[in-house]
């Protein structure tokens, strides 16, 4: 993540707005982005465009789910996938190599 990085992130957690934020990410996606997931699968609904996946190789994905792109191919028929070598916080331990992803998916 980095000194910096970190540096943020401990104040930012100090805050209790932000961290009841944080709290209400984690709890709608158990509650409210769930239920509208099941509804979207239950009308057959289907993402259309193109789906960049990208994941941390030193994260437990793989150990939890397998192919973890998988899970996108049973929403979207355009699934592009990469695994990135970095831990979590991908953008700061790898960005480089996010960025070519990124530029790579978005030139189509």
């Amino acid at each position: 993540m980095g000194e910096e990085a970190y540096a943020d992130y401990r104040r930012a957690i100090h805050d209790p707005a932000t961290v009841h934020a944080m709290c209400e990410d984690y709890r709608a996606g158990l509650g409210p982005d769930r239920a509208a997931d099941d509804a979207d699968r239950a009308a057959g609904r289907r993402i259309a465009c193109p789906v960049l996946f990208v994941w941390s190789e030193r994260d437990d994905l793989v150990d939890l789910y397998g192919d973890p792109a998988a899970i996108w191919r049973e929403w979207a028929d355009d699934v592009r996938a990469a695994a990135m070598d970095s831990g979590h916080h991908m953008a700061e331990e790898a960005p480089e190599q996010l960025a070519a992803v990124l530029a790579g998916f978005l030139a189509g």
